[in-house]
């Protein structure tokens, strides 16, 4: 196995800052709508590349290497063996970036898979980056040839995934965790139809809305799918009429507050300022000053991720005076240790939903689940325990790991369901994964013709524990059958989420109003 994951440096700080990505905001109504005025030429680069050039990014080097000889090497090969060959799987996590801290988790997400279903034996029990050996899964072995070392860019991760296909001759991928690294994969994987992918955790709607790879598979909701019903909540039940949105100047960001300002604008709210600081700001105060103040706005919702959550809160703090429960909503990465360090006037804060159900919902196949995480790793530095060693659960039970496991997952289910069969370019894996029910622990996930996974999400509330005082995350609503479309608004033909758009107006939503509560970790259907 080649590790590209030489670099993993920033694990600790970037953990902890991406642990403490979304958080709340405060109010104001301040005029301008779109502020971001000067800098925002830079961000839309990385839409561009993905979208445009990911044959050409990076590929000068990797195409001379070996460009063309590996993908006859291992792409055809497993065409003619059939089952009882070997499969070439290559995973795309980040190690670099914004998000470089989750690089334990993913790994570990999508290796999980290959333990249970295919009997691999984890290299080491204290890391997942060492990789796995001796999964076999539907007669086939599966070696694991690669782990790429992306940094949420897409011209890296078009390096490195011309590594593992081109070189190291992965026929399957999965991966990668970004979103302008998504769009960039899935235009790479119109031109290698010998290779099959399936995203990791990567939420940018346009990755399979507009560029629709057919060999593109993603088993998991967008970054706006993960945002239905927060906003009517926040609209009917929290009071906030008017809103302000803060969030992440590229293709997730931009998915992201979309779901939040369709879902908050179709019920009757209106959102009176949009504010995209480029992804890896380090000083957010142009930034926050644009906001609108607090008592102009109901409310604010956050999408500033990775390392940019704690220093875009200070901005605010700074700035606008302390965070408060009441006026502050955001996406998935708001969490009880982010909670925990903004103290207990953030209670009462809304959380838009993420590839899993928060902890506070319990069933024997999420019990299972976890515990086999924790059989399988004595521990190891996740993200998601802000890079401190901690017990294997606690990576699979938050949203990148589990989004890798699922991806395995599906990989493993498929090929089970078609005997080993790779022939034709994967066309009877490809047909099965488009249409079968993927049985996961935290809810079955279909896919729609694009490809894109048909989920349940949820939203959140921070509340205080009675007994310790803690800040602690509660589910209150379930919305399941969410689509892509977002109840029809959504298209291949609908611009893809930017600074403009979606527009805000009303629009009739299926969950509108009919979300399932959720009482003390219980659905009430």
């Amino acid at each position: 196995m080649t590790n590209h994951t030489r670099r993993r440096p920033l694990r600790i700080a970037v953990a902890l800052a991406a642990t403490l990505s979304l958080v709340a905001a405060a109010c104001g109504g301040d005029d301008d709508d779109a502020e971001p005025a000067d800098e925002p030429a830079e961000a839309e680069e990385p839409a561009d590349d993905g979208d445009d050039e990911p044959a050409d990014d990076g590929g000068d080097e990797p195409a001379d290497d070996g460009g063309d000889e590996p993908a006859d090497d291992g792409g055809d090969e497993p065409a003619d063996e059939g089952a009882g060959g070997t499969l070439k799987v290559g995973i795309l996590a980040e190690c670099e970036g914004a998000f470089g801290g989750f690089n334990e988790d993913v790994v570990a997400g999508a290796t999980l898979a290959f333990v249970e279903d295919g009997g691999a034996t984890p290299n080491s029990t204290t890391t997942a980056l060492d990789g796995f050996t001796g999964a076999n899964v539907a007669g086939l072995d599966i070696e694991l040839v690669g782990i790429g070392c992306g940094d949420d860019t897409a011209d890296r991760i078009i390096q490195e995934v011309r590594t593992l296909v081109e070189q190291e001759g992965a026929e399957v991928v999965i991966g990668p965790l970004s979103g302008d690294e998504s769009i960039a994969v899935a235009n790479y994987a119109k031109d290698h139809p010998e290779v099959t992918f399936i995203d990791g955790i990567a939420g940018a709607q346009e990755t399979t809305l507009q560029v629709q790879a057919p060999n593109y598979f993603r088993f998991h909701g967008d970054g706006a799918q993960w945002n239905a019903g927060i906003g009517d909540i926040l609209h009917n039940v929290a009071g906030w009429e008017t809103a302000a949105v803060i969030a992440d100047d590229y293709s997730f960001g931009w998915t992201s507050a979309a779901g939040f300002i369709a879902d908050f604008c179709g019920v009757g709210g209106e959102v009176v300022s949009r504010v995209f600081p480029p992804l890896g700001t380090t000083d957010y105060s142009s930034f926050v000053q644009q906001l609108p103040d607090p008592d102009e706005v109901d409310g604010y919702f956050w999408v500033v991720g990775g390392t940019g959550t704690n220093a875009s809160l200070e901005a605010f703090v700074n700035a606008k005076g302390d965070l408060t429960g009441d006026q502050h909503a955001g996406n998935l990465f708001f969490s009880p240790a982010l909670a925990s360090a903004l103290g207990p006037d953030i209670a009462g804060a809304y959380v838009g939903g993420f590839a899993s159900y928060p902890a506070d919902i319990e069933s024997p196949e999420i019990t299972a689940y976890l515990e086999s995480a924790d059989a399988t790793w004595e521990s190891f530095p996740a993200g998601a325990a802000g890079g401190e060693d901690s017990p294997p659960s606690v990576a699979l039970s938050f949203g990148f790991g589990y989004g890798y496991y699922v991806a395995g997952k599906a990989l493993n289910q498929a090929l089970e369901a078609v005997g080993g069969d790779l022939s034709d370019n994967h066309s009877a894996l490809r047909a099965e994964l488009s249409s079968m029910t993927l049985e996961a622990p935290y809810g079955d996930v279909t896919l729609d013709e694009n490809r894109q996974g048909i989920i349940t999400t949820y939203v959140q509330q921070l509340v205080l524990d009675d007994e310790s005082g803690d800040v602690v995350a509660e589910t209150v609503a379930l919305i399941p059958g969410v689509d892509q479309s977002f109840g029809g608004t959504f298209s291949a033909d609908t611009p893809p989420p930017d600074r403009d758009n979606p527009s805000c107006e009303t629009r009739d939503l299926p969950w509108a109003g009919n979300s399932i509560p959720v009482v003390d970790g219980v659905p009430q259907e």
